[in-house]
């Protein structure tokens, strides 16, 4: 059987129309997600900034002295005005006697228990004084 190449012409398409299809497809992909991305914009603007419990733990993770105790604060102290809805608690003890010391960073919206972020870590201060497991008395309340 012998095929005739104005047959295959006429069935095949040219890579001109394959390029300019494939460019018409990946232009209209493009505006839809321009679209989509720029009303995702809008809405984000309109929610709550995001929060974090890791500049609290910062906090205390740049000190070089940890007293047992529970500290509370404004995070718009911290991070800003936009964050002034927000408070923090952190909470602080020692886990073993050589001055190893849980910290728990915990943010939540003003007036409310809701628990936006919360974030722990272990910090070794041994230039901090005894806690209660290495006999001190200094807890702060």
């Amino acid at each position: 059987m012998k095929f005739n190449s104005a047959n295959r012409r006429q069935k095949a398409f040219s890579l001109l129309e394959v390029m300019i299809a494939a460019a018409l497809f990946f232009m209209a992909v493009f505006a839809i997600l321009g679209l989509v991305s720029s009303s995702l914009g809008n809405a984000r603007r309109l929610q709550r900034p995001q929060v974090d419990a890791s500049p609290v733990l910062a906090l205390y993770a740049s000190t070089n002295i940890l007293i047992e105790g529970t500290y509370n604060g404004n995070l718009s102290d911290l991070l800003g005005e936009k964050y002034r809805d927000y408070v923090w608690t952190a909470e602080i003890r020692e886990v073993e006697t050589n001055r190893l010391f849980r910290v728990e960073c915990i943010v939540q919206p003003y007036g409310r228990r809701e628990v936006v972020s919360d974030l722990t870590t272990l910090l070794y201060r041994p230039m901090s004084p005894p806690g209660s497991l290495d006999g001190g008395n200094f807890i702060h309340r």
